[in-house]
């Protein structure tokens, strides 16, 4: 082996793993569906008691206005004054953020 291919072979090698190395630190991961629900729970349970919940773990494609991003869909039932309410969220897929919270 000549030392030129050896040299090839070590550049393609270094070029892969740096190649690697980007892609993999650029992969964005998912905020896990469940914990999105347990702080929107908590929260709805700092204004009073939650009769149910829910969330869809596949994400949807959200875009308003700029922002395009994924989102977990769910909601929140509650009895008040003798009324059910119901709550439905968005929340961002990455971060965990509530985008929008709507009674319905």
């Amino acid at each position: 082996m000549k030392n030129r291919d050896l040299l090839i072979g070590f550049a393609a090698g270094a070029a892969a793993a740096y190649i690697a190395k980007e892609v993999y630190e650029n992969k964005q991961t998912l905020y896990p569906a469940d914990d999105v629900l347990k702080k929107v729970k908590q929260s709805f349970k700092e204004e009073g008691p939650i009769d149910g919940s829910w969330i869809f773990m596949k994400t949807e494609p959200y875009n308003q206005h700029a922002v395009k991003t994924d989102v977990y869909k769910g909601g929140i039932t509650r009895h008040r004054d003798d009324e059910l309410e119901q709550y439905e969220f968005l929340a961002d897929a990455y971060t965990g953020a509530v985008l929008e919270v709507t009674k319905s």
